[in-house]
């Protein structure tokens, strides 16, 4: 198997070109959004939005590198990637959820959402505020 390795920080990926942080990770949602590519930050702030207000007691960090929404325990994270927005509400999520993610790729516990569609803000929301509510988180 091929491998590739980022010329500015030396770490070995499996993916050609693959997205990571070179040196340290963001310490701050603010830090992580701007760390991204431009043409996605307005995606990312968007789906931060949606989150802090429909779970506003959740505080906000960085966990395993990703805008991490927590209440004793983490609730709900997302990222941006080069083609879709990656949101991580934990496997329950993604089964209750069923229906309405049924136009979009999932996995277990993981949703993405691609920035060729509309991001359903609303839809995020209600994932958000059923991890908050049912304590079920990533």
């Amino acid at each position: 198997m091929q491998t590739w390795s980022c010329p500015k920080c030396g770490r070995t990926f499996k993916k050609q070109n693959q997205s990571h942080y070179c040196g340290k990770a963001p310490e701050t949602i603010d830090a992580y959004i701007v760390s991204q590519p431009e043409e996605i930050q307005p995606y990312l702030r968007a789906v931060r939005k949606a989150i802090k207000e429909a779970i506003p007691e959740a505080e906000e960090k960085i966990s395993w590198s990703m805008p991490t929404f927590w209440k004793k325990h983490n609730l709900i994270q997302f990222a941006g990637f080069k083609n879709h927005i990656g949101l991580y509400p934990g496997p329950e999520a993604v089964e209750q959820f069923a229906e309405q993610l049924k136009d979009y790729k999932t996995s277990k516990g993981t949703i993405q959402f691609p920035y060729k569609k509309p991001i359903p803000l609303e839809l995020i929301a209600g994932i958000a505020a059923w991890c908050y509510e049912t304590g079920n988180h990533p």
